[in-house]
Order: structure tokens, then sequence, then C-alpha cells
């Protein structure tokens, strides 16, 4: 499956609703494991997406992916800022001539947050939702299942990579923030794919 401009955009809005939606959520997830700011850098950067969009519609996928990247290097703060700036950094670049499989497009994102953040899956971080959400895309069996499964084993994890690998075996048991505004990213794709 390929996503056209109109519903990559709703899908881009969609995840900026849900990050303002969910601020404190994500606040109090990152409290638990990190310095707790999470969900306000992630509000920061959503605004940034939509006052992007105000100022210059985007008229490729490549325009809108580069877009929300450049929103969220240039005003979320910590790893999230580089790592989702990364993902749709690389994304647009893998556009620019023909728009990809869903599931090779996320793949993308995907490595390019493994080489930014030099992580793999199994660390506890962002990568241990798209991963599995880019494999489970190339196979058409991507679901909200898909989502839940991947949370539920990011918080039985023990954190080997950022703020929350201080905390070794406390890390444990808790969601990890960074995995759950992703898991909002997806939430949203799942919805606009529903569409």
């Amino acid at each position: 499956m390929k996503l056209e401009l109109v519903d990559a955009k709703k899908w881009i809005n969609l995840f900026v609703e849900k990050l303002e939606k969910n601020q404190t959520d994500l606040n109090e997830l990152d409290t638990a494991i990190g310095d707790g700011d999470h969900g306000t850098n992630m509000k920061r950067g959503a605004e940034a997406i939509t006052a992007a969009f105000e100022k210059k519609d985007p008229e490729n996928l490549s325009d809108l992916y580069k877009a929300t990247a450049f929103a969220m290097i240039q005003k979320v703060g910590g790893a999230s800022g580089p790592l989702y700036g990364t993902a749709f950094l690389d994304m647009s670049k893998a556009v620019k001539t023909d728009n990809l499989e869903l599931g090779d497009l996320l793949q993308i994102g995907t490595d390019g947050l493994k080489r930014r953040g030099e992580s793999d899956t199994g660390m506890k971080t962002m990568i241990d939702v798209w991963q599995p959400v880019s494999d489970a895309l190339k196979v058409n069996k991507f679901d909200q299942k898909v989502i839940d499964n991947a949370l539920e084993n990011v918080k039985n994890l023990v954190a080997t990579k950022g703020r929350a690998s201080y905390l070794e075996e406390k890390s444990k048991g808790h969601i990890d923030p960074g995995a759950q505004s992703s898991a909002y990213l997806f939430e949203s794709l799942i919805e606009i794919m529903g569409a």
C-alpha cells in the first residue's frame, strides 16, 4: 500500500492532534524513566509542524516529510527531535522520485533511527515500535495489535540506550516515551488506512 499526498497530510495532522492531546501522558511516562519533558517537547514539535504547513502547504510527499523533519529537528529538544527528524528526512529523500510501499518507506525511516541513535531493536527505544510496524506493513498484517504488542514488548525490556539506560533493571515495567509517541504516529496511520 502507498500513501498519496492527501492521506499523508491527514496522517501527519492526526499525529499532531494526538501529540497535543497526550502531552501530559507522555510527560508522565518520561518522568518515570527520563527527565519528564517528552510530551512538552513533542507538543512543541507538533505546533511547529502545523506552522510549517500553514506557511507553505506541501505540494508533494517529499516536501511534506521534509517539513515534518525540520519542524522536529528545530523545535523538539533532547534526542527525540534529531531522531524523528532523521526518520522523516530519510523518508523525504526516498519519495523524491518514486512513491514507495509504506512498509519500505517506514523501513527507511527505521534505518535512519538506527543509524542516528546507534541503536537497534531490543534496546527499549522508539525503534521497538517502528521496526514491528514496518515488518507488519510489508506483509499486509498491520493493525492495532501490532502496536499494542510492540508497546507491551517495550515495557518488559531493560533500557540499554538513552537516558533510561541509567536506571538499568529499574527501567523494566515502564513504557519508553519515544515508543509511545511513535505508537501515536502509527495509530494515526491506522485511522487513515481505515478511512
